[in-house]
């Protein structure tokens, strides 16, 4: 089941002047540096998705395009105190407002110039609405967010997500065929700080250095249903800084994986599908997530959170479990060390989707 994939080190254009996927992008990279030039409207996808962790509480933020309507949410679960779960979701038809650039920060300019910054929603929402903002400052991304909960209480997030210099993240195309493919750039272990307000509390991120941001960044054209899963941690173990970046089913056959693991900002890549064990009628079961080929990961996630969505909207169809927990294991770098992996806190997620 191990790949060979090609890494890349020069800037590329994701798509051919046709729109179909260019051959020269299919491979990996330490830094982005493709540049998704899609065009045209049929089964293409853009998303940005940010979980910033710590301890005893998250937000997530996502902002994705799926040509005929747009979802712009922000999630937030303190599952240090009672467990509380605040979500808003705001539904664009048409996706109207919604424009997410071709490249993020680090890449290449996009063709024609243009701006890695992402905005949408109203500067002050009310009702449903949700206002994200997503833009590159000098060492990172800044990460603000505003939206009412369904309880009324306004919600403001302000978050810094540090990109150190030499940090390295995995890009990297999966290609269906030359009409269907995926560039996603997956960012572990990126320190962050800031705060998140619910009413009069306030979350803070990162005052003892314990705040991690994760991004999803995915630019594509996809087959009307698919199945994954996806796996990511940030923290500190066994004396280094650890990112974990999985994926699974949705590579199959491609002969492009999502693996790879992040110590102390220096990446290493992952030729081979993973194996994935979980309850599919108990998601809150014990996982077991490891490298059949090798002993590269062996890794045990016992999840204490569910975070569960079910919609079927007519085009759009929905399954989604993404479990937050702790992993425990061992993992081995492309140099051979051996870390011990104990209650790095991240999430693991099954997903079924039809759009």
């Amino acid at each position: 089941m191990a790949t060979t994939e090609r890494e890349i080190t020069e800037p590329v254009d994701l798509c051919r002047p046709d729109g179909r996927l260019n051959p020269a992008a299919v491979g990996w990279s330490r830094h982005p540096l493709h540049r998704a030039n899609l065009r045209g409207w049929g089964r293409t996808k853009r998303w940005e998705y940010w979980c910033v962790t710590t301890p005893t509480h998250l937000v997530a933020l996502t902002v994705s395009d799926l040509d005929f309507l747009a979802l712009n949410t922000v999630y937030v679960l303190e599952y240090g105190a009672g467990g509380r779960e605040t979500e808003r979701t705001a539904i664009v038809p048409g996706g109207r407002g919604v424009h997410l650039p071709q490249t993020i920060a680090g890449a290449p300019a996009p063709t024609g110039g243009g701006t890695t910054d992402t905005v949408v929603g109203p500067e002050r929402p009310t009702g449903a609405a949700v206002r994200i903002e997503i833009r590159e400052e000098p060492g990172g991304t800044r990460l603000r967010a505003r939206c009412l909960t369904p309880q009324k209480e306004p919600v403001e997030v302000d978050l810094f997500a540090a990109l150190p210099t030499g940090h390295e993240t995995l890009s990297v195309v999966v290609p269906w065929s030359e009409r269907r493919f995926q560039y996603t750039s997956k960012h572990t272990a990126r320190p962050a700080s800031g705060t998140v307000r619910i009413g009069t509390r306030v979350l803070e991120f990162g005052a003892d250095g314990d705040a991690w941001a994760t991004l999803d960044h995915g630019r594509g054209r996809w087959p009307r249903s698919v199945d994954w899963n996806w796996g990511a941690a940030s923290g500190r173990t066994d004396g280094r800084t650890v990112g974990l970046q999985f994926g699974g089913r949705w590579t199959q056959g491609t002969g492009s994986t999502e693996n790879a693991l992040c110590v102390d900002g220096r990446l290493s890549k992952i030729g081979e599908e993973l194996e994935w064990r979980w309850g599919p009628t108990d998601h809150l079961a014990p996982w077991t997530i490891r490298t059949p080929g090798s002993s590269q990961v062996d890794l045990a996630f016992t999840p204490f959170h569910n975070r569960s969505t079910r919609t079927d909207a007519g085009l759009l169809a929905n399954r989604t479990d993404q479990c937050f927990g702790r992993y425990n294991g061992r993992i081995r770098d492309d140099r051979g060390q051996d870390i011990v992996v104990e209650q790095l806190l991240g999430w693991a997620e099954d997903v079924h989707m039809r759009w």
